[in-house]
């Protein structure tokens, strides 16, 4: 009788080859991205160490300029009426701005609308009639860039007188402010770099070269607006205004190096 051979040493099955192989090969696919890894992993440099600062700097002037919405307002029983009345009286205001030295570039219309006026009925044995129109109002405004400021209360004064009887509030610009925002723009990297100079002092360390630098906000502050000109009175002496002082706000941004030396 025959012995039988080691298990170990029969010939495997074409079967049993497949699996084996299949085997080795997805440990051998599950080792290599490992591998890869770890390279990736060596080759990244290293990150530069570096200081984050942000700054604000703010300028003031004078403004040199103002601008002003008129509106002139009618009512009259037809619309016809009202329109007409309403363009009689604007056209006698943008003639006396012109006069005054305003150029056309600098006249806008701004607002223009007509409302018919309702007449709400009382109810009676609690039927409500719809409401009837018993007249229309017709405004229309225009914005007005003041140069002069000298000229402003005049022109405010000499409008009333005119027609206008409506008005929003008063802005007290400048023409150019790129000289103030320039000097935000210094004065806001002065301080971001005052502060990079102080972290590095209490780290220890010395402050190296700007690596990034961006401008954020810049901000426009006027001084607090005049009062509305609501049904404004004519004063013979004209109005009264005080223009104050624009301030012009930006923010940067700086990254800066670290000395290692």
């Amino acid at each position: 009788m025959r012995a039988l051979a080691n298990p170990s040493d029969a010939p495997m099955s074409s079967t049993t080859g497949r699996r084996l192989s299949l085997a080795f090969a997805a440990a051998t696919l599950f080792v290599v991205p490992f591998a890869t890894s770890s390279v990736s992993a060596q080759e990244r440099p290293a990150r530069e160490p570096v200081i984050r600062v942000s700054g604000t700097g703010e300028a003031s002037i004078a403004p040199d300029m103002a601008i002003i919405n008129l509106t002139v307002a009618r009512n009259a029983e037809t619309a016809e009426k009202a329109l007409a009345d309403n363009n009689s009286a604007m056209n006698q205001v943008l003639a006396a701005l012109k006069t005054a030295g305003i150029a056309d570039k600098d006249l806008q219309t701004s607002n223009f609308s007509i409302y018919p006026q309702y007449q709400q009925n009382e109810p009676k044995n609690g039927r409500v009639d719809p409401p009837k129109i018993i007249g229309y109002e017709v405004q229309n405004g225009v914005t007005v860039k003041i140069r002069d400021l000298k000229a402003l209360g005049g022109i405010i004064d000499q409008s009333v007188k005119l027609g206008v009887n409506q008005g929003g509030q008063i802005t007290f610009t400048n023409d150019d402010p790129s000289a103030a925002r320039t000097e935000a723009r210094k004065k806001a990297v002065a301080e971001a770099m005052e502060k990079a100079r102080t972290l590095a002092e209490a780290a220890g360390v010395k402050v190296g070269k700007v690596v990034d630098i961006s401008e954020g906000g810049d901000r426009f502050m006027p001084p607090s607006p005049a009062p509305r000109m609501a049904m404004m009175k004519a004063e013979s002496d004209g109005v009264a205004v005080a223009a104050g002082e624009n301030t012009y706000s930006i923010s940067v941004t700086m990254t800066l190096s670290i000395d290692q030396n």
